[in-house]
């Protein structure tokens, strides 16, 4: 017998509430009492053939404060008013399971609404389990109710097919090639527009990208949501659009893509994905590890050890709440582990985290200070060792770096880490330091050639064993499009130009790996031989534009017709 069951808990004196069984829908959703303060779900019995389920908790105006997935690794997920800066009264959970033998599965019906009543330890009875989507009720509704819930129902097919700026959508929703993002909201708002926004929130919060020196996820928040149709409920074959995401080779043909935030600020229901280079297809891979899955997150740094065949996630944020947390996922078993590490290292995001002799290798960042508003960006080296799990602060000479984050640094011949840019608001920065990985020493590079300006939160990847690239990220008021190589042989800057790098982004990930079908050059578009050859690459994916997209391509380009630009 299957006994399968997703179950909610709202408040420390609720008794849990069962949402999701063998013989019910696949899809409902319900109000959070307004006194519960926390709220767990979590799954019970045999998953069988299930796959997951999706949880969203949504404000009143049905925006996202945050996401959440069950998986057969994975039973159990908890939230706390604390932690969500939009978790105001009239919160709603909705939950959805994919995969298995579902009695509803027609993703076009309209989702269970149940309003919930508030639970306290004097009440006798416990709040009434939720209906499933087959109409009957307990009781008749009066006349007033009946009434009440056709205006709801009218303004809610009002509100799915109305644009953020008044005008009515006319056709179906889908989604777009390049990101997911419009919505009308700009990712990268101006320092001007941050600064209103900063008075309109009264310092509420609402302006902590900007102001707190964090990315600015958005100043302005969406009342219009898109009407839910079959199309959009239908499974991924490719990530969703997004930015703050990290990626990762794992080997010459398997690259690894973990978390991000999309549009509205929503972060990612699909925060994992597979990326084989041989064919450039992706394989959605959140439900294949087994263990606890790192919560949802941006500006955290992923790594991949070569050796020991682990990726090391460290760090980031979620809305208020910030991490300093370290997950490894071991990528022989594919299972997940969190490390209970020795040694203080601040909760840090939009750090960087270079991999030296099995170390990792954190610099600047920002930190919240005090708890939980961001306060600052961080000048400090922090290093972990896996083999102890020990955090340590090494002794570091030589010139001193200014705090930032949204830098990048670059291991170049196992040797040096050479940092750029990166911003501590409201200045952002172009500067150049090396860090000697044998002396422990910095200094600052004096270069040639003509330097990228000013940026943070750029894309930036090795080319070779003497060269490494800068492109696009974000200059404090618009994402830009250039793109520069760096030569440490002659401490010189290049800068190139290439049509796939000539669209502007910032927050995206630049990886180079051998693919199976490079982009072919001009000389091999005329018909030379070697066309289609495998070759190495420059992938990239993600990041956000100046209009609020957030891209979902994977743009290539060879790397070898990059360097021929020098």
């Amino acid at each position: 017998m299957d006994d399968f069951g997703v179950y909610a808990v709202f408040g420390v004196n609720s008794p849990p509430q069962r949402l999701l069984c063998t013989s019910g829908s696949c899809r409902v959703s319900l109000a959070v009492p307004p006194a519960a303060r926390q709220v767990v779900l979590f799954s019970s019995g045999p998953w069988g053939e299930r796959i997951c389920v999706n949880a969203d908790l949504n404000d009143a105006d049905r925006i996202p404060i945050t996401i959440g997935k069950l998986t057969p690794y994975n039973k159990c997920l908890s939230w706390e008013q604390w932690e969500e800066e939009t978790w105001t009264d009239g919160v709603t959970l909705t939950v959805t399971l994919e995969g298995g033998n579902l009695v509803k599965a027609d993703w076009s019906e309209p989702e269970l609404m149940l309003a919930m009543k508030e639970y306290t330890p004097k009440d006798a009875m416990a709040p009434p389990a939720p209906r499933e989507l087959n109409g009957k009720r307990k009781r008749e509704r009066t006349a007033e109710e009946e009434e009440d819930v056709e205006k709801a129902a009218r303004r809610g097919e009002q509100e799915d097919n109305v644009r953020p700026n008044g005008a009515v959508e006319k056709t179906t929703p889908v989604r777009k090639v390049r990101g997911q993002g419009r919505g009308g909201q700009r990712l990268f708002a101006s320092e001007g527009d941050a600064a209103k926004t900063t008075a309109a929130a009264d310092g509420a919060g609402e302006a902590q990208g900007i102001v707190g020196r964090t990315p600015p996820h958005s100043t302005t928040r969406t009342k219009g949501r898109q009407a839910k149709t079959p199309t959009q409920a239908a499974p991924l074959v490719s990530p969703s659009g997004r930015w703050g995401q990290t990626m990762c080779p794992i080997d010459a043909q398997t690259a690894i893509l973990i978390g991000g935030q999309g549009a509205r600020m929503q972060f990612c229901k699909d925060p994992m994905w597979k990326l084989c280079t041989e064919d450039l297809s992706w394989v959605a891979a959140e439900t294949l590890a087994e263990g606890p899955t790192p919560e949802a997150r941006i500006g955290h740094t992923a790594v991949y050890d070569p050796d020991s065949k682990r990726i090391f996630v460290f760090g980031g944020s979620k809305n208020k709440k910030w991490f300093n947390d370290v997950h490894i996922l071991d990528t022989q078993s594919w299972k997940w582990t969190m490390v209970e590490a020795q040694g203080k290292v601040p909760p840090l995001a939009y750090h960087s985290c270079s991999l030296f002799r099995g170390e990792l290798f954190v610099l600047g960042g920002v930190f919240p200070c005090p708890n939980p508003e961001p306060d600052g960006c961080s000048d400090s080296l922090y290093i972990f060792d896996p083999h102890l799990s020990i955090w340590y602060q090494p002794i570091v000479t030589g010139d001193k770096l200014s705090p930032r984050s949204g830098h990048s640094a670059c291991v170049m011949q196992e040797r040096k880490i050479y940092v750029f840019g990166g911003w501590d608001f409201p200045v952002c920065y172009n500067d150049m330091y090396m860090l000697d990985l044998g002396l422990m020493e910095f200094s600052a590079v004096k270069t040639t050639g003509k330097a990228p300006s000013p940026r943070s939160w750029h894309g930036s990847a090795v080319l070779s064993d003497t060269k490494f690239l800068i492109h696009g990220g974000y200059n404090g008021n618009n994402a830009l499009n250039d793109t520069f190589i760096f030569d440490t042989d002659t401490n010189s800057w290049t800068e190139v130009t290439h049509p796939e790098l000539s669209v502007p982004r910032a927050g995206h990930s630049i990886i180079t790996m051998e693919t199976g079908r490079p982009r072919p050059s001009a000389e091999e578009e005329d018909g030379d031989e070697g066309a289609g050859r495998t070759g190495r690459c420059l992938l990239m994916f993600g990041g956000g534009d100046n209009e609020g997209d957030f891209y979902s391509d994977l743009t290539t380009v060879s790397v070898e017709e990059l360097l021929r630009e020098m």
